[in-house]
């Protein structure tokens, strides 16, 4: 569905941001802003999928060509 433009150090990154982002919102769930820990959703779907939809249109791509 998707074209894979996320390499897997970029993935990995972006999984372990999202899920600390989401254990953040858990763990301080009584804060003011504590629902934008929420964002964290987003970096961890695009490294669980492989792709971004920013990095398409801006044409970047951290796979390594084959």
């Amino acid at each position: 569905m998707f074209k894979k433009n996320v390499g897997s150090v970029d993935r990995v990154v972006r999984i372990v941001v999202g899920l600390a982002l989401i254990a953040g919102y858990f763990l301080n769930g009584g804060g003011a802003y504590s629902w934008l820990y929420l964002l964290g959703i987003i970096p961890l779907a695009t490294g669980l999928i492989g792709s971004c939809p920013p990095y398409a249109l801006l044409g970047i791509n951290t796979c390594k060509t084959k």
